[in-house]
């Protein structure tokens, strides 16, 4: 079927926007990009040692072809004294025709196996994904490297996915994401399900500590006091930066527990993409510089041979409307109280087959349940 004749506002994410990087913008008919734009937030990082660790088959191509696989982390604030969590961990998927990029999430929880990484000393060995990041981290006299640890993720989900290759890669701060919000002035998004925070005030100010869980990691719920509020809302609430972070974090007191946060990640995504491309950024040149400065500041990104204003040139014909965010189903493995982490239902290994064969549309169709809701 003919697409309508809508006319088409870019996805401004594309896709390191979805994690703080400008590509492009379409506006007013014509293309305002290119390298002199581009250095505008030259501060964001590019580092194609990201994508190091691909097999020889992977190598970076000469161009730009059929279907596109970008693996996006997000982490919090960390030097290179601490080691990093991949808190966040999302691929996007772009088919060979360009129509869609469609997001989907690991749960944090994820009961996997982590391949061994000579670099960082690791043997196989089965743990939660999100420890792949750190145990791949370490480089030596208690120092730790983000994109090393990138690298072990990296093929721990591709053991996952049995995505042989990703063709970009992203590590987003998420202190930096705050910074993008604040500079437009916040998100407006659907509230789906009540939501309580676990780690701030009504007034946005940290809760306090129990007596004797006052140091890292002693308590696994460590907070007591007042409580920030979510109320679910039909409509579009708008949330400051500090609320949309906050919101998108939660996960305890939640039906669906990491489930839940993913879900409301992928939202926060899409309502930030469809905002940058609002009249009120990319008309005001203030507030876009601001906004890519942001960006700029928090990515580290790795594109194989190809720069960022290439990879936007690429997708450039994809719209906001046009992100599917899928919900894949899974459920906590263990015995009783001997609880592992999470693990996928079965038919998810169909929907990566479809990943890997360029066919999750008529996958989707198929199995409608995959899409999330707001879809």
């Amino acid at each position: 079927m003919a697409k309508s004749a809508k006319r088409r506002a870019p996805l401004w994410a594309r896709i390191s926007l979805i994690f703080g990087c400008v590509f492009l913008v379409l506006g007013g008919g014509g293309l305002v990009t290119g390298q002199a734009l581009m250095s505008k937030y030259a501060g964001a990082v590019t580092d194609n040692t990201l994508l190091e660790d691909q097999p020889a088959e992977a190598a970076p191509r000469k161009d730009l072809k059929g279907a596109l696989n970008v693996l996006l982390v997000g982490i919090d604030p960390r030097d290179t004294d601490t080691p990093p969590l991949s808190d966040s961990i999302i691929v996007a998927h772009i088919p060979e025709d360009r129509s869609r990029a469609y997001l989907f999430s690991l749960p944090r929880d994820l009961y996997v196996t982590i391949p061994s990484f000579p670099k960082a000393g690791v043997r196989e060995h089965q743990a939660k994904i999100n420890a792949a990041m750190s145990v791949g981290s370490h480089v030596g006299n208690g120092k730790y490297s983000n994109q090393q640890g990138f690298q072990l993720l990296s093929k721990t989900v591709s053991g996952v996915t049995g995505i042989e290759k990703f063709d970009a890669g992203a590590i987003i701060n998420f202190g930096g994401f705050k910074k993008i919000v604040d500079a437009m002035d916040g998100v407006t998004m659907v509230i789906d399900q009540d939501v309580v925070s676990e780690h701030l005030q009504p007034n946005g100010k940290p809760r306090a500590r129990k007596p004797g869980c006052q140091g890292h990691h002693r308590c696994s719920r460590p907070y007591t006091g007042p409580q920030k509020a979510y109320k679910k809302s039909a409509k579009p609430v708008h949330l400051e930066a500090w609320e949309a972070l906050d919101y998108v974090r939660q996960r305890y007191g939640l039906p669906r527990t990491d489930y839940d946060r993913q879900r409301h990640q992928q939202q926060f995504i899409k309502a930030m993409a469809k905002q940058a491309m609002s009249k009120d950024v990319v008309t005001d040149p203030g507030k876009l510089l601001k906004v890519m400065g942001a960006a700029g500041d928090s990515l580290t990104f790795a594109g194989g041979d190809h720069t960022i204003v290439d990879w936007a040139l690429e997708l450039r014909g994809i719209n906001t409307d046009d992100m599917t965010t899928i919900n894949l189903p899974g459920g906590g493995l263990g015995v009783g109280s001997d609880y592992r982490g999470e693990q996928f239902s079965p038919e998810v290994g169909d929907f990566f087959a479809a990943v890997r064969e360029n066919r999750v549309g008529q996958f989707l169709l198929d199995h409608p349940g995959f899409v999330n809701k707001e879809d």
